[in-house]
């Protein structure tokens, strides 16, 4: 796709009220249409950083590239009624390292108003200042329903608007009439809710090439596999001339009305101190049998002695990375650093590890129970946002997987364990003893019954998976152990970065791992 980098000019700008200039589907000269993107670009290097879906945080906007604007809904004479216009913006940035410049691509779907009404604040982005946009009022398209809904009706009549195809599955009938809701739960993309129906997830952060998250569950669907929403219509770039691959831009889904996912269906299992095995082992089935349908549809490999040597050597060196950030890891890396070595040993003895494409983020989050004993649906196979997209769609090992599920286990009972010490001493509040009770033997035997609590789902999770797929994750103690480690470390460096005062959750694992106790026993 044509590019036109941001260089301020001197340009004239239009009168405030005017009618929008008609934009250009493609981009084609060098500043956009009259100077768009000049005038965006303070606005945007203020307002890109503070969402959660942008990846550089820390790092300053040093400038902007545009890549193409779309207008899928003009905006009239005097802003009566709002516009919508699509943008792929490249914010460059330098990188970790010296010298190491780094450009991101964003989707950004600007609302554009004369004025903006107070229930739309939340969403403002400012007011330009010079260029076709100036004043107008520009904000956060998804904020708006009138906005949202353009995008649905798009996907309901597919084809293409300059740069962007709107494709829809032949079976699939969308309604016309689905009130949207953004979903405003923290989120590394953006999702909008048509009624009870349809849920739309926009990419933020895109890139060259097919998302795991559309590719993966077309693929799943045309197995048969019901374990997984099929996609009922998305959105992507046209083939450019160059060669350069579509980027996918959204995807929409059934919505699962009267679901719950699985974080919060543990959380409630611990806050009434019951079991979860049972809901555990049905969700390993579930695990396995989407993994047994993804080794069907796409193609598989054998990790060999230098893939292993290089898996546990990249393990390792993450490892040190997160140390010199995080000090409370230091006195455990060598203990760490053993089931990394113990992997790699293994592969040049000859051993060798069956690969295929996984979800590469399963976690509680993603993965959804419809009613108290209903099928677990997995969700968002986007895999790790920050990670490459040729990384994400690489084969590995289901293990990583399942060790993404392991500690999210141990995730819900530190939360569990937490949540009951806080009753504890809210109950004996005002006595002179209660902080000492909370914080003693009750505490005490809160822990200990979160962590059986943990130990028992780990154990049912895995039963379950070695039910339906044939194949005990606790058969290969090496592999699972470096992989839960592997996560382990990465929830360290997360959570001393972004909640420090969770980092006790993740160092809890870090000291039974590094003492080289294996996962699971059976």
């Amino acid at each position: 796709m044509p590019e036109a980098p941001f260089a301020p000019r001197a340009q004239r700008p239009p009168r405030a009220g005017a009618p929008l200039a008609p934009l250009a589907a493609v981009v084609t000269h060098a500043h956009g249409p009259s100077g768009l993107l000049p005038s965006l670009a303070p606005l945007l290097a203020e307002w890109l950083p503070r969402q959660r879906w942008f990846a550089g945080k820390g790092r300053p906007v040093t400038g902007f590239t545009l890549v193409s604007a779309t207008e899928l809904l003009p905006c009239p004479a005097g802003g009566a009624t709002p516009g919508l216009l699509h943008l792929l913006v490249r914010a460059e940035q330098h990188g970790a390292g010296p010298g190491e410049p780094s450009a991101d691509c964003y989707q950004i779907l600007l609302g554009v108003r004369a004025t903006l009404p107070p229930r739309l604040a939340p969403g403002l982005i400012g007011r330009p200042s010079g260029g076709p946009l100036h004043g107008y009022t520009v904000y956060e398209a998804l904020c708006d329903p009138r906005l949202a809904a353009v995008l649905l009706e798009r996907l309901r009549m597919p084809g293409r608007l300059g740069p962007l195809l709107f494709v829809r599955e032949p079976a699939t009938a969308i309604g016309p009439v689905l009130t949207p809701r953004l979903v405003t739960a923290e989120q590394s993309n953006s999702s909008v809710v048509y009624g009870e129906t349809y849920i739309l997830k926009v990419f933020r952060r895109v890139s060259p090439g097919e998302n795991p998250d559309l590719e993966l569950p077309l693929a799943l669907t045309r197995t048969g596999c019901t374990r997984v929403p099929s996609p009922a219509a998305w959105f992507e770039t046209a083939p450019a001339a160059d060669g350069t691959a579509p980027y996918t831009l959204g995807v929409l889904q059934p919505y699962l009305a009267g679901s719950t996912d699985g974080w919060q269906l543990a959380l409630e299992a611990l806050a009434q101190r019951a079991g979860f095995t049972a809901a555990a082992h049905a969700l390993g089935r579930a695990t396995a049998e989407v993994h047994l349908a993804m080794a069907d549809a796409l193609p598989t490999a054998v990790l060999r002695r230098a893939q292993i040597e290089q898996l546990a050597a990249a393990m390792a060196k993450r490892l040190e990375a997160a140390a010199a950030a995080v000090p409370a890891l230091l006195p455990y890396r060598a203990g760490l650093r053993t089931a990394f070595d113990d992997l790699a040993v293994l592969g040049r003895g000859g051993r060798t590890w069956a690969a295929q494409r996984i979800h590469g983020d399963l976690h509680l989050g993603q993965v959804l129970r419809t009613g108290a004993d209903g099928p677990w649906s997995l969700i968002d196979f986007e895999g790790e946002p920050s990670r490459p997209l040729a990384e994400r769609r690489r084969p590995q090992p289901t293990v990583r997987d399942i060790a993404g599920i392991l500690r999210s286990f141990d995730y819900a009972a530190a939360v569990g364990r937490c949540r009951a010490e806080e009753d504890q001493g809210a109950g004996s509040r005002g006595t002179e003893e209660g902080p000492a009770v909370a914080a003693g033997h009750g505490g005490d035997r809160a822990a200990d019954w979160s962590a059986g609590w943990a130990q028992r789902t780990r154990e049912a999770y895995c039963a379950g998976y070695a039910e339906a797929s044939g194949a005990d994750p606790r058969d290969e103690p090496e592999l699972l152990r470096a992989y839960e480690t592997d996560k382990a470390v990465y929830e360290v460096l997360y959570e001393a970065r972004h909640r420090p005062d969770w980092l006790s959750v993740p160092m809890s694992a870090i000291r039974r791992l590094a003492a080289a106790d294996q996962p699971l026993e059976h």
